[in-house]
């Protein structure tokens, strides 16, 4: 079973130079070599080979046989490790969250916010016109009960102005009393209405 090799240190990224010089450690080296000769093998079909092994190697050939280092590594690129992916930690997701709910519940309370302003200008726009209707619907009938009590005075009595006024007062309180019974009667329908529909 082939070993696998974990790369330690500075590591280099293999060339051509150091492919042949690996190369020809393993062709000479037999089973009296140190440990460390022994280990040219692991890299000689590797594309990444740590510097200290390339290092350690070279000093054990002999001067005659091996190259000068700074030829065995020109034109040799480092291999820099991808750093891993940096995790959140969990304060930080549980504050994220909790920004991201804030957030939420802001553009939601806006949102209805909205809505709830609309319908409260409806509402008051409609109960304006509803007051207001409801006060010129006094006023007539207020005036037709004051008209109706003097000419039915001035018809019994003739041109009397004291009794004609009084008969004019009696027909408006008339007509205001009708009035009291006409907004209670609706007033009291209004209210029965809505739990009526929810049985």
């Amino acid at each position: 079973m082939e070993e696998s090799i974990q790369p330690y240190g500075l590591v280099l990224k293999s060339n051509l130079a150091i492919r042949e010089f690996l190369e020809m450690v393993v062709s000479f080296a037999n089973t009296d070599s140190s440990e460390i000769l022994s280990s040219a093998g692991k890299y000689v079909s590797s594309d990444e080979v740590p510097y200290t092994a390339i290092r350690d190697i070279w000093f054990q050939i002999e001067p005659s046989r091996r190259p000068k280092f700074s030829r065995l590594l020109a034109g040799a690129s480092f291999v820099l490790p991808s750093p891993k992916p940096r995790e959140k930690s969990k304060e930080l997701k549980d504050r994220l969250e909790r920004l991201q709910e804030m957030a939420d519940r802001k553009e939601y309370d806006a949102l209805v916010r909205d809505v709830s302003l609309k319908k409260e200008d409806r509402q008051y726009f409609s109960s304006f016109k509803d007051q207001l209707g409801y006060g010129l619907h006094v006023i007539v009938i207020m005036f037709v009960g004051y008209l109706v009590g003097y000419l039915s005075f001035r018809a019994l009595f003739g041109h009397n102005p004291i009794m004609n006024a009084a008969g004019g007062i009696c027909g408006l309180v008339s007509a205001m009393l009708l009035e009291t019974v006409l907004f209670i009667i609706r007033s009291s329908s209004y209210q029965m209405s809505p739990a009526s529909t929810t049985l």
